[in-house]
């Protein structure tokens, strides 16, 4: 951007000379640039926060993130004392339209937070999650609890979309792994112990099956309150909009700021650009295929412990709902591979002078895809009551921690390649990943149901070994690829 003659000397003399090589301070696109840029140990620069606040930023994201995962899933218990509530069938109230809201509500949700700041596109979101799931609470038809459910997700996905990128805010690349993987838990956990709550609540006798939803609301309401007074800006590009504002109102030229987007503008450049950059930037339509083919495989998986311990094994509805907790136990888990990768990525963005090094960040991802195939295979073939329920259970683990493994991989180097776009560079994934999500599920008890647990398990941890190649075809032509993007950041 060029500066106006008016400018004032102070803005002359922060305007950026050249192009941050960090993530978290890439330019965003003509035309809504600051000309001003941070000084070196600048308050502000949230890349200069202290510690302890930077652990207290990730612990309220990830709670706000914890927020909209444990939607996705905590009335799925209830789904047959919904059905019968509605008179509907059980196969029409498995039919969750929280899923398709998690897919489109980021391409909405990450623009918006490129243009005004992560606050402003996470907290609303979180508000309105809270809102939604009291209207599911309180239907009394089915079309008003696909409907609100469909709005919950559209809304809930705002913190599971922008609060990934937003640690690229304040976090360097070579520091960044251990918080991703925090986060990561939040985002993958939710789902998995969130049946448990749901299962609990509706056998309750005095609460029942919209206490699932009340307790969803209660939590997103409370974590609203906690960010809209503890959750500061992170986002570069606003800090360095409002530092500009401030001095030229201090040097008496409160004019010639940089102007924002018109509303024409915002709707074709802004909210089209997670679209954009699935179809047209290489990396992020490779990592998304990916994600979503292993995504898709996992809540197929899922679709199988209903049958395996509520059907066949005839546990309770709360007895049957705690086999998942071996799934958190592997999340949880991975957490141990992904840190333990964190000194030789350091090492990795040293060598290239302090700059991220997106494909440092795979070789977990080996180990990840071997622990996910492995699982798929076991828990089908211990899945009969003949076995101890055990062998599944564990088996579940596995399942856990090779997906939390690939899936912190993923969105690493999303926010590594991207910098201030990676909220849109996830987004596109969460859309892809998360339209999977809702369709394969649909043919799952059919699958399970007619080819038999140990066939239906076995042909998916086939299908997932076709996946264990990719990493190292990303360690390979990565860099390539991410050269051929309008958006990446030129490391």
């Amino acid at each position: 951007m060029t500066a106006p003659s008016s400018i004032p000397a102070d803005l002359e003399k922060n305007k950026p000379s050249e192009p941050s090589t960090d993530p978290g301070q890439a330019k965003q696109n003509a035309g809504d640039t600051p000309v001003v840029s941070f000084e070196e140990g600048d308050p502000e620069n949230p890349m200069n926060f202290r510690p302890w606040f930077k652990a207290w930023l990730t612990l309220e994201m990830g709670l706000l993130a914890l927020a909209g995962s444990v939607g996705s899933s905590i009335i799925t218990p209830a789904e047959t004392a919904i059905a019968s509530y509605l008179n509907i069938s059980s196969e029409v109230a498995k039919r969750s339209f929280f899923t398709p809201g998690y897919a489109f509500g980021p391409l909405v949700w990450a623009p918006i937070s490129e243009l005004y700041g992560r606050k402003w596109s996470i907290l609303p979101g979180v508000f309105a999650l809270g809102l939604f799931s009291i209207g599911t609470a309180t239907s009394r038809n089915a079309a008003s609890i696909f409907i609100t459910r469909f709005l919950g997700g559209v809304f809930g996905s705002a913190p599971i979309s922008n609060t990934t990128a937003s640690l690229g805010d304040f976090y360097h690349a070579r520091e960044r792994g251990v918080p991703m993987a925090f986060l990561a838990v939040c985002v993958v956990g939710g789902p998995t112990i969130a049946p448990l709550i749901g299962a609990a609540l509706t056998v309750n006798p005095h609460l029942g099956w919209r206490w699932t939803e009340y307790i969803e609301a209660i939590f997103a309401f409370a974590m609203f309150l906690v960010a809209a007074f503890a959750l500061p800006e992170t986002y570069h590009p606003v800090l360095l909009r409002r530092k500009e504002a401030r001095l030229r109102k201090g040097a008496g030229d409160p004019g010639h700021g940089p102007p924002m987007p018109s509303l024409t503008n915002i709707v074709t450049k802004h909210l089209t650009r997670p679209l954009r950059m699935l179809f047209t930037e290489p990396i992020v339509t490779c990592i998304a295929l990916y994600a979503s083919f292993v995504y898709g495989l996992l809540f197929l998986n899922l679709e199988v412990y209903p049958i395996v311990f509520h059907e066949h094994r005839q546990y309770s509805l709360v007895v049957s709902t705690l086999p998942l907790l071996g799934l958190f136990v592997g999340v949880v888990f991975a957490l141990t591979i992904n840190i333990a990768n964190q000194p030789l990525y350091a090492r990795a963005v040293m060598k290239n002078n302090g700059r991220a090094v997106p494909e440092a960040r795979l070789p977990p991802m080996v180990v990840g895809g071997v622990m996910f195939s492995a699982g798929l295979f076991w828990f089908g073939w211990t899945a009969a009551p003949k076995y101890s329920w055990a062998s599944p259970v564990v088996a579940g683990g596995f399942i856990g921690a090779g997906f939390n493994i690939v899936f912190q991989q993923c969105l690493n180097f999303l926010v590594d390649s991207y910098g201030a776009y990676g909220a849109s560079a996830v987004s596109a994934n969460n859309f892809l990943r998360s339209l999977m999500a809702f369709g394969l599920p649909l043919a799952a008890r059919p699958m399970f149901l007619n080819l038999g647990v140990c066939p239906a398990s076995s042909l998916l941890g086939g299908i997932s070994c076709l996946a264990l190649p990719v990493p190292f075809i990303f360690m390979k032509y990565g860099k390539k690829l991410r050269s051929m993007s309008k958006f990446a950041a030129k490391y």
